[in-house]
């Protein structure tokens, strides 16, 4: 104890693990955090391990891959843990956003915890992108060609900047030794970034399902949510266990199991499945510029939340008009995501664009007029009673 007391790290990290106090009310979806941050331990220790046996050239990349996979001792459990691990990471970080967003996790004094999220989301996606493309299959090369050429959209030096994302004048060698090199810096930058925001966690403290501040009710963090986060990530590595050893391949399309030609283009050009929903967004819109900016905007809304809808009460609990609609929007990024892996025809258009117009309205719209509302009939209740 008297070490913890002279070393201010120690003692920071002694308050974090062990003394910090939790709310006694809060349930498995407050789990997600923890799970999260093994989710992105166990992706840097595997991706180092592939780093060791990937080349990152155009020509050996695809055999490179396949060396790991057939060759290398335990190397096929390495890249299916990697890359399922991928879509395991999104989904625990999906399913916190939207406890988030339930129970209103981004209200004050909260919001530069939320913003540190989904800056921590952005680099995210961006991370799982590039490593998308090093694989050097069909899917990887065509999504890298239409992706990056989404900046050619930008007025006066959009054609500029594609090219220096490529390194050259195509999609080649250059671009994939530029993404193998950023996608193995950014999950280090996740991680510092996964300290800031634990930092401004601890800050303001945990919330609650019941949206209130507590500062009554509180029980150590060790040993009661130890075990309580324990319990949590015993269950998730069971789903993904099951998911890694019996459908390792299920989420992959099969045009990137063959080698990269940039002579045959696919008939259909499909992202990852947890880029789906931001690509449906991208596809809604008919003007190029207007669509890249509709798709970041998507996730940069996200960020303004916490300063646009400030409601008294935070929790769906309490907020039956919230909760009804939060289920609508739930359904809506739903629908996104089967729009964006259809093709562009009627009448899947047309329902996408239906679903990113009430996308931004739920944000822009719905929610400062759902919270306008409440306080209207809980002020015109308090002077009924009155």
């Amino acid at each position: 104890m008297r070490l913890f007391k002279k070393s201010s790290l120690l003692s920071a990290l002694y308050h974090s693990g062990v003394t910090y106090p939790v709310p006694a009310n809060i349930s498995y979806f407050w789990n997600f955090g923890v799970l999260a941050g093994f989710a992105l331990v166990a992706q840097i220790i595997t991706g180092v391990f592939l780093a060791m046996h990937y080349t990152p050239h155009v020509d050996l990349a695809f055999l490179s891959v396949e060396h790991i996979m057939r060759d290398v001792n335990y190397g096929w459990l390495m890249r299916y843990l990697h890359a399922n691990g991928a879509s395991f990471f999104f989904v625990i970080v999906y399913t916190h956003i939207f406890r988030g967003l339930y129970y209103g996790s981004y209200s004050y004094p909260r919001q530069l915890l939320w913003v540190s999220g989904v800056i921590i989301l952005l680099l995210m996606i961006l991370t799982a992108f590039m490593g998308y493309v090093l694989p050097w299959g069909q899917m990887s090369f065509w999504g890298a060609t239409v992706i990056t050429n989404l900046c050619s959209a930008v007025p006066f030096v959009g054609t500029d900047i594609v090219y220096w994302l490529w390194g050259g004048f195509s999609v080649d060698n250059a671009t994939l030794n530029r993404f193998f090199s950023l996608h193995f810096l950014f999950p280090f930058i996740i991680t510092a970034l996964v300290g800031l925001h634990l930092i401004f966690l601890h800050e303001d403290g945990s919330g609650n399902p019941l949206g209130v501040k507590s500062t009554v009710d509180n029980i150590p963090f060790t040993p009661y949510f130890i075990v309580k986060d324990i319990v949590g990530l015993v269950v998730a590595l069971i789903g993904f266990a099951i998911f890694l050893f019996f459908a390792p391949n299920y989420l992959g399309h099969p045009d990137n199991y063959i080698e990269a030609n940039p002579l045959v283009t696919p008939p259909h050009i499909v992202p990852e499945w947890y880029f789906l929903p931001f690509y449906a967004v991208l596809r809604s819109i008919p003007d190029k510029l207007g669509g890249v900016v509709a798709m970041l905007c998507a996730i940069l809304v996200l960020v303004i939340l916490p300063f646009i809808v400030v409601s008294p009460t935070r929790s769906a609990a309490f907020r039956p008009l919230y909760k009804f609609l939060f289920w609508w929007f739930v359904l809506d990024c739903i629908i996104l995501g089967w729009i964006g892996g259809m093709p562009i025809k009627y009448p899947y258009y047309t329902i996408g664009q239906v679903a990113t117009v009430f996308y931004f309205m739920y944000f822009l719209v719905l929610l400062p007029l759902v919270v306008k509302l409440e306080i209207y009939f809980w002020n015109h209740k308090i002077n009924d009673n009155k």
